[in-house]
């Protein structure tokens, strides 16, 4: 074999190994240092007969690092330390993957696919010739693609692996990320570390501390792996625990969406009050009619949050639930917030818009006297609510759709909701209420807010016939939005986690209230 072919050969082996981001088996390794010492022997012959000649892949894999000028041969008999067939592969396979980094880093920096260029062996200055003309030609990026390249891959593996380590349940998981559950957020860091360029062997050497000062510096840095990581399991944490918080508060309210933080107080009117239809005679004229207008109560939003951190002394830990468990119990924590300040407006009974409470006898929906759930206090409540009538005197169509109750009364309405004859009646009368099209919705939070004393209970429409209580964010956002920053003082990495949303009273004709009765 010649020299060219030789060095060829090497160089197929080389990328073959990079590609499947390995080292070089046995066999390869045998061959490359079979063929190395044909090289070197070429390179005797050279000498001997005067040429000096060198190739450039044997002055790499014998001289990296040497000076300009330097004979990289000469520098290392100096030592005393010649390079052996083993080094001179592995100084070949270093230099083979810092080339295709460096390429693939320049190629994405402009959304250009990088796969033509390492494959044909170009230098890392030929291609950013290449890149700077084809942009000077189009005046854009060429071969522009968006697709998840193997970073974004990795990515999704490991933070699905933390979320399975954890015990969390997927919808899906990423491929491959059953074979990273066993890691430790020290494997993952070298792991990132390394796909980043770092010696593995240096960091395998490091201890806790040094390697997560290491990754503190990595914070602000946008393509590091391992914040990133990181942040994509606490997104997924947030979403999945904050959709299993067993609240009550959505299956009755509307939910809205303001698109800031301003006072929505002079924009919303409901429109009505238009006269009834007149019959017009044979070559008559229509009569004109100005319809009324009321203006809707105002709405706005506030934000709430936290800030929770990873300290340095959970990563030394390998303590995971800084990841999966600390930021679901504040999603958890948020949801249950609004349910609070939900049944808390029902509770409190303040002035509304029109500067009465909520539930008055103006408004036409208080039961006087208080009493637990039984037939005939639901029937007065029902028939109360049908009475209502729009802000302009005409009748509406309110249909009754929820009933909400504190905890102990479960039972008692499933027997008065679910049983044909009234029970306790002298004559098996038909029980009216027999699968009355109407939904129990329990909630413990109104037990806690009345302290021992008489719990009050409610009635709510549909919201197509009636609203009552609305629960508006920030252009729909119903997660919490969390953000990564660096906290003076902390020694760890630092989240801040927050949600922007409003309660607002959007009408008291959809909803009623019975004082209700102590509960035992």
């Amino acid at each position: 074999m010649t020299k060219e072919q030789i060095l060829q050969r090497q160089q197929e082996l080389i990328r073959a190994a990079r590609n499947e981001d390995r080292d070089l088996t046995v066999q390869e390794q045998a061959e490359f240092d079979r063929l190395q010492r044909s090289l070197e022997a070429m390179e005797e012959e050279d000498r001997a007969s005067g040429s000096g000649q060198r190739t450039a892949a044997f002055q790499e894999s014998r001289g990296a690092g040497a000076q300009p000028g330097e004979d990289p041969a000469g520098r290392e008999q100096a030592a005393g330390a010649p390079v052996s067939p083993e080094q001179a592969a592995q100084r070949a396979i270093e230099a083979e993957r810092q080339r295709m980094a460096q390429i693939t880093s320049l190629c994405r920096s402009f959304q250009i696919s990088p796969d033509e260029y390492i494959q044909n062996g170009s230098s890392l200055e030929t291609v950013r010739a290449a890149v700077l003309e084809q942009l000077q030609r189009t005046g854009a990026p060429v071969n522009a693609r968006v697709t998840a390249d193997e970073g974004d891959k990795f990515r999704e593996r490991a933070s699905d692996g933390l979320m399975m380590r954890a015990g969390i349940s997927l919808p899906s998981v990423a491929d491959g990320a059953g074979q990273m559950r066993g890691m430790s957020l020290r494997d993952l860091a070298i792991e990132c570390l390394a796909r980043e360029g770092k010696d593995t062997m240096s960091l395998l050497r490091m201890d806790m501390t040094d390697l997560y000062a290491d990754l503190c510096r990595q914070f602000y840095n946008p393509t590091a792996a391992f914040p990133a990581i990181l942040d994509n399991t606490i997104r997924k944490s947030i979403t999945h625990q904050y959709n299993l918080v067993p609240t009550t508060f959505q299956a009755w309210t509307t939910k809205g969406s303001l698109s800031d933080f301003k006072e929505t107080k002079d924009h919303e009117y409901v429109i009505g009050g238009v006269g009834d239809f007149l019959e017009v005679p044979e070559n008559g004229e229509l009569k004109a009619d100005t319809p009324d207008t009321k203006l809707l109560p105002s709405r706005s939003l506030k934000t709430y949050g936290r800030q929770f951190s990873m300290t340095r002394q959970a990563f030394i830990n390998d303590d995971i639930g800084f990841l999966t468990e600390i930021p679901g119990l504040y999603a958890t924590k948020a949801k249950k917030t609004i349910d609070k300040a939900v049944y808390g407006i029902l509770y409190d009974n303040k002035p509304v818009f029109d500067k009465k409470s909520l539930f008055h006898a103006d408004h036409n929906n208080l039961i006087a006297v208080g009493a637990k759930p039984s037939q005939a206090s639901l029937q007065e409540m029902i028939l109360q609510m049908q009475k209502q009538k729009d802000p302009f005197g005409d009748a509406i169509y309110v249909t009754p759709q929820y009933i909400i109750v504190p905890v102990g009364y479960e039972f008692d309405l499933a027997v008065i909701l679910h049983s044909t004859q009234v029970t306790g009646s002298n004559h098996n009368d038909i029980n009216p209420l027999y699968n009355y099209p109407i939904h129990v919705i329990q909630t413990p939070v109104l037990n806690a807010l009345a302290k021992g004393k008489e719990v009050p209970w409610f009635m709510a429409a549909n919201p197509a016939s009636a609203k009552s209580i609305q629960v508006d964010y920030l252009n729909g956002q119903e997660t919490p939005t969390f953000r990564r920053m660096e906290a003076p003082g902390v020694l760890g990495f630092t989240w801040d986690i927050y949600l922007d949303w409003g309660i607002a009273v959007r009408d008291f004709r959809g909803i009623a209230k019975n004082p209700g009765v102590a509960i035992e």
